[in-house]
């Protein structure tokens, strides 16, 4: 398939400020790859290209999804334009094996046992609503029941994430793991 093949979908996301774009191929064969700024994505050309994109803050891929956080006052129109334009002009020589492992997994064989049990439970109940919303959550720390997080993606921004969501994943590990812990974002 050429460059001029991909099939795009865009999807909106619950961060008014995020979009997601799905591809008809893998961005990403394995783990999810989340870039901040061009210096991040340096080594992914498809990723440093999109940040040429007027407004965007931050590029997020996750197997065939591409989603991707912009200024709030961008005009949506001209960010998927220039989304789509860039997708189609780099997927022909992005490589989606590129990225390494997912090293999220490989630092979780290290962590504490809380750690792992949070992991497992925010891996069973929230993250396959993040993912499918083109986010997700990284566990930062957990000390004297106190969860610090990261969200990635369209959670990043998102006005929802800071509140409902927040609240939400609190409930579920008070609930599934500690009756005392509390969930702050980094």
């Amino acid at each position: 398939m050429s460059a001029q093949d991909v099939l795009i979908r865009i999807q909106a996301t619950p961060n008014p400020a995020a979009w997601k774009f799905v591809l008809d191929r893998p961005v990403l064969t394995e783990g999810k790859a989340t870039y901040s700024n061009t210096e991040e994505a340096s080594a992914n050309h498809l990723a440093e290209g999109l940040f040429q994109v007027s407004a965007v803050k931050q590029v997020h891929f996750f197997q065939n999804v591409i989603t991707v956080t912009h200024a709030f006052d961008a005009e949506p129109e001209e960010i998927q334009q220039g989304v789509c334009a860039v997708i189609q002009s780099r997927m022909a020589l992005h490589n989606p094996n590129q990225t390494p492992v997912d090293e999220k997994k490989i630092k979780r064989q290290n962590q504490s046992p809380e750690i792992q049990q949070i992991e497992e439970i925010l891996d069973r109940t929230v993250r396959p609503g993040l993912q499918g919303d083109g986010g997700d959550i990284e566990v930062v720390s957990y000390e004297n029941n106190k969860l610090t997080v990261f969200y990635q993606g369209a959670c990043g921004t998102c006005p929802s994430a800071t509140t409902g969501t927040l609240m939400a994943i609190e409930g579920i590990l008070r609930d599934q793991f500690n009756p005392q812990i509390e969930v702050t974002p980094l």
